[in-house]
C-alpha cells in the first residue's frame, strides 16, 4: 500500500489493535514482531524512519564490555546472544571486528570497580590489566557454547608496539577480542520495516505523521506529506520514541504522568579522512580510555575512521548536535591514545550526535545509568493503554521488540506464533557462501556488469537481486558519484518511503557521512525526487534549502564543501560550523 491507500483505509476505518508511536529501530522491531503475528498494527514515525538516535549510533554491535562493572551481566549475556544471532541474520551488514583495548596500568580500577559495582561510587576511574583480563574471561564464558569468534588475548608491550607503533608507548599490554559492527544500521531497519509489512495488508505503516490527543480524547493522526488528519482508535498504543518518550506521553495521554521516565544523554561521533590514522589502526578498533577514565572508539568505517563519543545529559533531544566542544574533547582523547598523529580540522568530513534513551536517573556519572530495557504500561481515563519501551541499545532492538510485542500480546489475548530469533533479515536471507559465483549468476541474468553487481551486493546483499532487475529493465545513466545511478537511486525512491531529500542521502544511501556527498551529487538525487513527487519549483527550492541547514547544521558539511566536493571528493566538512 501506499501512503495515499493507507491514510484513506485508515479514514473509512479508524480502529486497529495496536498503534506504534516511534519508526527508529525498537519501534520497528516490535512492529515486525506484531505484523509477523497477524495483528492488525500501524507504525507512525514523525520524522523518517531511523532518523533519531537510530541514526547516530556508534555502528557497533556489542555485548557492552564496560557494563560489567555496573553488575548488568543479564544486559551483557542478552546483548552478546542477539550480537551472534545478527551476524547468523544480517551477515551483509554486520561483521566481526577485531576491537583492541591498549592497557596502562596493572591494578588500577579494582577497589573502583568494586565500589560500583556495589553502588558505592559514581566517578569513572582507569581499568588495569586485571579488570580488563576479567571482563573478557567473562565476555568468552558468555559465548563459549556458540564460539562465533576467536577468545580474547593479551600482548606485552614490545608485542603491541611492533603490531601498532603509532600507539601511546606508555601502555603496558594491549588486550584483543572480536565484537561486531554494523556498516548500514539505517539500511537494516528499513528491511525489519519490510519484513512486517510484507507479512500482510494488517501491517501498515507511515513517516512524516504525527498522533495528538484531541480535547475530547480521541486521538488523531497528522499526515505531514499528504497535509491530511484522520481519527485513529487503538487498543493499545506502543510508545518507542526513545528520547521523546515523556514528550510523546504528555502529547497523547489525558493525564500526565507523576514522574518522568527518560533520561537520556547525548553520544556525538566525527567520520575522519586520514590516511596516517587509517593505517595506524592496522584494521582494528582501539577502545580506550581517555584520560579521564571516559570510553571512547576509533575503527575504520565505509573507508573512513569513525571516532567518539561523548556522553552528556540533554533535555530536548530535538536540538542535539555535535558541539564544538565535543569535537575538541574527541580530538583530544584521540592524540592521548595516538599522540604523533595530529588531524587537521579538514580530515573531519561528517559529524553527528544523537540521544541514548536511557531510563530517568540522579546518577551525577552518566556512565552508571543503566543501559538495560525494560517496559511498562501506563494508563489513564479516556486513554488507551499506552506500553512505553524505557532504554534499550541498539544491539538488543530484537529482544526489546520481543518483550514489548509479548507484552502486547498478552494484554490483548493472543499468543505469538512466529518467533524470529533465527529469522534472517533483508539482504541477509540465502547469503550466499561463494560471493564470486553468486555474483557471476546475478550479472549473467541481469547483463549488468560484475563489477556493477559487487558494489549492489556491498549496499543490498542478497536483495540486490531486485535492486539489479529493476536497473536491469530500461536505460541506465550515471550519476556525478560514479557509484550510483539514475536507476538505482529511483528504486529506493520508489520502495523505500522517500519522501525526503535527507532521506535518500543519509539514511538510504551512506552517501553523507562517508564524506563523499557533492552538491553535484545532491542536486541531481533531488532532481529525481522532484520529478517523481511532481513537486513545481518552489518547491523543490524549498527541499533544496531544507537540506543545505540541515547538512550545515547538524553534520559540519557546508554548501562551499559539497560545491568543491564536485571536483575534489576529500574536500571535508566545515567543522566551524555554527550549532545554533
Amino acid at each position: 500500500m501506499n501512503r495515499e491507500e493507507i491514510f484513506n483505509g485508515l479514514a473509512r476505518r479508524p480502529k486497529a489493535e495496536v498503534l506504534v508511536i516511534g519508526g527508529g529501530i525498537n519501534g520497528i522491531s516490535v512492529f515486525r514482531e506484531l505484523a509477523l503475528q497477524g495483528i492488525d498494527v500501524l507504525l507512525v514515525e514523525r520524522n523518517d524512519y531511523c532518523s533519531g538516535a537510530s541514526a547516530a549510533l556508534s555502528r557497533m554491535v556489542h555485548g557492552g564490555l564496560r557494563y560489567l562493572e555496573n553488575g548488568e551481566f543479564k544486559l551483557v549475556r542478552e546483548s552478546l546472544e542477539e550480537r551472534d544471532r545478527l551476524l547468523a541474520n544480517a551477515p551483509h551488514y554486520v561483521s566481526p571486528l577485531p576491537t583492541t583495548v591498549p592497557v596502562f596500568d596493572a591494578f588500577s580500577g579494582i577497589a573502583n570497580g568494586a565500589v560500583r559495582f556495589l553502588g558505592l561510587g559514581r566517578r569513572p576511574s582507569r581499568r588495569g590489566a586485571v579488570v580488563i583480563k576479567t571482563g573478557l574471561a567473562i565476555y568468552d564464558f558468555f559465548t563459549r557454547t556458540r564460539a562465533m569468534m576467536p577468545k580474547h588475548t593479551f600482548r606485552g608491550k614490545r608485542k603491541t608496539l611492533a603490531k601498532w607503533p603509532a600507539i601511546n608507548p606508555d601502555l603496558i599490554a594491549s588486550a584483543t577480542y572480536y565484537d561486531a559492527q554494523v556498516s548500514h544500521p539505517e539500511r537494516l531497519g528499513m528491511e525489519l520495516l519490510d519484513d512486517g509489512l510484507t507479512a500482510g495488508l494488517h501491517a501498515r505503516a507511515l513517516n512524516y505523521a504525527e498522533v495528538t490527543r484531541q480535547a475530547d480524547g480521541s486521538l488523531m493522526l497528522h499526515d505531514a506529506v499528504l497535509g491530511r488528519t484522520t481519527p485513529i482508535e487503538p487498543q493499545i498504543v506502543i510508545n518507542a520514541t526513545g528520547g521523546w518518550i515523556d514528550l510523546t506521553n504528555r502529547q497523547i495521554l489525558a493525564e500526565k504522568p507523576a514522574r518522568p521516565l527518560m533520561g537520556g544523554t547525548k553520544g556525538s561521533h566525527l567520520m575522519i579522512d586520514n590516511a596516517e590514522l587509517m593505517a595506524a589502526l592496522g584494521g582494528h578498533m582501539l577502545y580506550y580510555e581517555n584520560e579521564d577514565g571516559r570510553i571512547c572508539i576509533l575503527f575504520p568505517y565505509l573507508g573512513k575512521v569513525l571516532v567518539g563519543s561523548t556522553d552528556i545529559r540533554v533535555d530536548d533531544p530535538g536540538t542535539v548536535r555535535c558541539e564544538a566542544d565535543e569535537r575538541d574533547y574527541i580530538l583530544q582523547s584521540l592524540a592521548f591514545v595516538l599522540p604523533h598523529i595530529r588531524i587537521a580540522p579538514e580530515d573531519i568530513v561528517f559529524q553527528f550526535a544523537g540521544v541514548r534513551p536511557l531510563p530517568a536517573s540522579n546518577d551525577s556519572f552518566t556512565g552508571r545509568i543503566p543501559r538495560d530495557h525494560f517496559c511498562t504500561f501506563v494508563e489513564a481515563d479516556g486513554t488507551p493503554p499506552v506500553l512505553c519501551m524505557i532504554g534499550g541499545k541498539w544491539t538488543t532492538f530484537r529482544s526489546f521488540g520481543e518483550l514489548a510485542a509479548d507484552m502486547t500480546l498478552k494484554r490483548l489475548g493472543k499468543s505469538r506464533r512466529i518467533d524470529t530469533k533465527d529469522r534472517q533479515i533483508g539482504g541477509g536471507r540465502e547469503f550466499p557462501t561463494s560471493r564470486k559465483s553468486w555474483i557471476a549468476a546475478l550479472a549473467a541474468t541481469t547483463g549488468l556488469a560484475s563489477t556493477r553487481i559487487e558494489q549492489l551486493f556491498e549496499r543490498y546483499g542478497t536483495a540486490a537481486t531486485q535492486v539489479a532487475e529493476f536497473i536491469a529493465r530500461q536505460a541506465d545513466a550515471a550519476l556525478p558519484d560514479a557509484d550510483y545511478t539514475t536507476r538505482e537511486m529511483l528504486f529506493l525512491i520508489r520502495s523505500e518511503g522517500v519522501e525526503h531529500l535527507d532521506d535518500l542521502l543519509l539514511r538510504r544511501t551512506t552517501l553523507a557521512i562517508s564524506g563523499q556527498l557533492s552538491l553535484a551529487m545532491a542536486d541531481a538525487a533531488l532532481d529525481l525526487l522532484a520529478a517523481e513527487r511532481g513537486w513545481d519549483l518552489g518547491r523543490r527550492l524549498a527541499e533544496h534549502k531544507r537540506f543545505l541547514i540541515l547538512l550545515a547544521e547538524r553534520h559540519g558539511v557546508s554548501e562551499q564543501t559539497l560545491h568543491l566536493r564536485n571536483t575534489d571528493r576529500s574536500i571535508p566538512c566545515e567543522t566551524t560550523a555554527k550549532s545554533g
